[in-house]
């Protein structure tokens, strides 16, 4: 089937790029004489074109006095073409199910593959965490004393000199 025909099957979605899944149940929707002649009646019914068609109809039947009122053989020709095209509602609206539970499938499963990648990213945080609080026993104030000591920030410091040197008392040691 032709891109453009399969974009205007799903046309109606204002995506800039259509959705995959819903690209392939439009092919294999199209795969099927009756699936196609369903939708251009539906489409063609949902048309102000029909209507218009329908104004000029009845308007010439009642105008050109085709029957007298009460209309009987009009009226059972409405009831009739009523049925079929509540008949093609409901396609349509088997059709836009369809659609629905493709969106559905396709967002389920999203759902479980981002379920997925939370648990795994809950996984490197607790890790991440562990390697942290190991890095922080490590350079606790007990461990960096014998390294030159460290302030209450965990910051090191160097060692403490017993008081001001000059630059003279570097020759006299």
């Amino acid at each position: 089937m032709e891109q453009s025909v399969l974009l205007k099957r799903v046309g109606h979605l204002t995506l800039v790029e259509p959705n995959p899944v819903l690209v392939e149940q439009a092919k294999q929707r199209a795969e099927s004489v009756q699936n196609r002649i369903a939708d251009q009646i539906t489409d063609f019914a949902g048309s102000m074109w029909f209507v218009y068609i329908h104004i000029i109809w009845f308007g010439c039947w009642i105008g050109f006095g085709i029957e007298k009122y009460p209309y009987g053989l009009l009226t059972m020709i409405v009831s009739l073409e009523a049925i079929f095209l509540s008949t093609f509602v409901m396609i349509s609206q088997n059709r836009a199910d369809a659609k629905r539970q493709v969106i559905a499938n396709q967002q389920w499963q999203t759902v479980k593959e981002e379920d997925k990648q939370n648990e795994e990213l809950l996984e490197l945080s607790n890790q991440i965490l562990e390697l942290t609080q190991a890095i922080h026993k490590f350079t606790s104030p007990q461990a960096s004393n014998q390294f030159g000591g460290s302030d209450d920030s965990g910051v090191r410091q160097a060692p403490a000199h017993e008081g001001p040197r000059s630059p003279d008392s570097h020759r006299a040691a």
